[in-house]
Parts: structure tokens; C-alpha cells; sequence
């Protein structure tokens, strides 16, 4: 489609989308005439917007002499005819400070928080699947007949649970045990893990048999606990943007939308198959459920594993220019976030 278009062409059709993002109107010929930066009178403007019209890049709304863009000419915009604009000075460093170094669902929740924040739409984070395996379990005494479980899984998750015991153990015995199961079973899935509790713990002591056994049920039960696949943040962003919430029905399908997730949750999980940032583009991907609504989005790493996707969700008419870069450096300070340093 591209190389159908003259620079001529190409340079009208970025007028027009710039303008349109920028004011919300359709853009007429005269206008176009005067800002362009080109040298053109409106009826050769009116020529070429004719040609983009027969091409599917632009057209006309009943209401009003000027075009608008279609999907197709945001999709020649974005891939093409879009200069991305870099991050304010500073940008970067406020958002790895805010996004910090904590348990994951604190970092996730905080990236989802910052997208809407500095997009002024909705942000959404894919979370990674909840392990069922873990990289360390340790013991914390909390009183005679108490004791905290704290099991960190290979993403570097936390999750805690509390043990109720028949004796009161001692400090280096909870230590021992931490260490045996570390040493034997760290990383194993937990049906292989049950297999081998019953030949290799004959010879532990039966008390301490017992806890290590209701250790590994805890920890299963924790890490196969269903958490929130998708974190959203600013969707009420979405109710004050004219171009979305100029009908019922596009307010409906937004409902729907971030209410039934499962459109969202399949459009995330096919753009975790690829590098880099991707736009989705409604009325031109099916994965879009909305004419007028794109998402922006990038995979995120745990240790150069992708283990999610994070991006924006907001208008068609929105600044890809200015979007783009807020969704490709938070994608990376999320992942740096989340690897554990060497």
C-alpha cells in the first residue's frame, strides 16, 4: 500500500492524522491547504484526498465536508509515516523509581498505574502464569504452634501462609528442614515431589516428616491459587473520551470489554509471541473488539523469558508518537524490575 502513495500523498495523509489526533474534527481540504507545509492549492488537495478516499486511508463523514483517518490510513501511520517522540528528560529514571524492585504483583500493579497515568487512557498488564514450582521455601517461627511459610517461586513471587504445628520446633530444626527441601526438591514440579517424599523421607524423624509434608501441601495450595490474570488501571480514562463514549453501544462494549476480559486476555496472550511494541488497531484486527479503539503493547521478561504483556488501551485517535515510547521503556523497566541482579 505504501509504495502506491507519492511523497505527496504521504505527506497529506500525516497532515491530515496529526491534525485529526490533535482536534478531534475532520480535516478539510483548505486546512490541509495551509498546514501541510506544502505548497499546494485546496483543489489539488482535494484531488489527492480523493485518491486516498478510493484507497481506503481516509473518509468522509456525512456530517462534514473534511476526512477523517480509517483504520487502514492509522495503520499506513503507524507502521510508516509515524516519528516516534523520545521521553522527556528524566522521564525514565521517575518511572524505574516509582516502579521499584518489589514483589512482582506490587511491580505489575504500579506499571498498570503509570501507563494510565502518563497515556491519560487505560493501562493493562498481563500477568505471568502463577508457577507451580518454587525456587526456596523458608520457615519463620511465630509463636509455640505457629509458624510462617514463606515460599518464593521462580519468577521471584512471595507468597506466605501460615502453619499450625503439634509441637513447637526449634529454630535450627526449621532451619534444617528449609534446607533439605531446598536441596531435594526446588524446582520440581509437585506431583514428582510427592513421589519422592514417600522413598527419600523414611529416615526423618516422624515430627519432622509431618512438617515437611504440610509445607508442600501449603505451598501447592498457594501457588495453584487463582490470581487476577489481568491488572487494569484508568479505564474510567476511557468514559471521557468523546470518540468512545458518544453511544451507548461503544460504552456497552467498553463494559464488556474490561468486565468479561476475555477478548483482552486473547489479545495479550498473541502479542506475547513477539518482540517489540505492537498496535492493535480496531475496525482493522479482530482481536479489537471496538471500531474506534487501539492498544499499544509490549512483552515484558522475567531472566530474557517472556512471562507477560503490558500496554494502553484508548482511542484510535491517539498520539502513537507519544504513547509508543511510554509503552516500550516501561515493557523494560518492568523487566529489569523483576530479574533478579546477578
Amino acid at each position: 500500500m505504501k509504495d502506491m502513495l507519492d511523497s505527496r500523498s504521504k505527506a497529506l495523509l500525516k497532515a491530515l492524522i496529526e491534525r485529526y489526533v490533535a482536534e478531534g474534527h475532520p480535516v478539510g481540504s483548505r486546512t490541509l491547504s495551509r498546514h501541510s507545509g506544502l505548497d499546494l492549492s485546496p483543489a489539488t488537495v482535494r484531488n489527492v484526498m480523493a485518491d486516498l478516499e478510493d484507497l481506503g486511508l481516509v473518509a468522509s463523514p456525512h456530517t462534514s465536508a473534511g476526512r477523517v483517518p480509517t483504520p487502514r490510513g492509522y495503520r499506513l501511520f503507524v507502521d510508516t509515516l509515524l516519528t516516534v517522540e523520545p521521553l522527556r528528560v528524566g522521564q525514565t529514571e521517575e518511572i524505574q523509581e516509582q516502579l521499584g524492585a518489589e514483589q512482582p504483583h506490587r511491580v505489575l500493579a504500579t506499571a498498570a498505574g503509570l501507563l494510565s497515568q502518563l497515556s491519560h487512557f487505560a493501562g493493562v498488564v498481563k500477568t505471568p502464569r502463577r508457577s507451580s514450582r518454587f525456587r526456596m521455601i523458608e520457615f519463620m517461627r511465630l509463636s509455640e504452634r505457629r509458624i510462617l511459610l514463606i515460599i518464593v517461586t521462580p519468577d521471584g513471587d512471595v507468597q506466605n501462609r501460615i502453619l499450625y504445628v503439634e509441637r513447637d520446633y526449634r529454630p535450627n530444626e526449621l532451619v534444617e528442614a528449609a534446607n533439605y527441601i531446598n536441596h531435594h526438591f526446588a524446582g520440581l514440579p509437585f506431583e514428582e515431589i510427592r513421589s519422592k517424599l514417600k522413598s527419600e523421607l523414611m529416615g526423618l524423624r516422624e515430627d519432622i516428616d509431618r512438617l515437611m509434608h504440610s509445607a508442600l501441601d501449603a505451598s501447592d495450595e498457594a501457588l495453584h491459587e487463582e490470581s487476577d490474570p489481568v491488572v487494569i488501571s484508568g479505564e474510567r480514562n476511557l468514559m471521557d473520551v468523546s470518540d468512545l463514549a458518544d453511544s451507548m453501544d461503544r460504552l456497552r462494549g467498553l463494559f464488556d470489554l474490561f468486565e468479561k476480559r476475555t477478548g483482552l486476555l486473547q489479545l495479550l496472550d498473541v502479542s506475547g509471541r513477539a518482540q517489540g511494541v505492537q498496535i492493535f488497531i480496531g475496525g482493522e484486527s479482530d482481536l479489537v473488539p471496538m471500531d474506534r479503539l487501539s492498544v499499544v503493547v509490549a512483552p515484558y521478561e522475567v531472566d530474557g523469558r517472556i512471562v507477560g504483556t503490558l500496554g494502553v488501551i484508548g482511542p484510535t485517535r491517539m498520539a502513537y508518537e507519544r504513547v509508543i515510547p511510554i509503552v516500550d521503556i516501561t515493557a523494560r523497566l518492568v523487566s529489569s524490575a523483576l530479574s533478579p541482579r546477578g
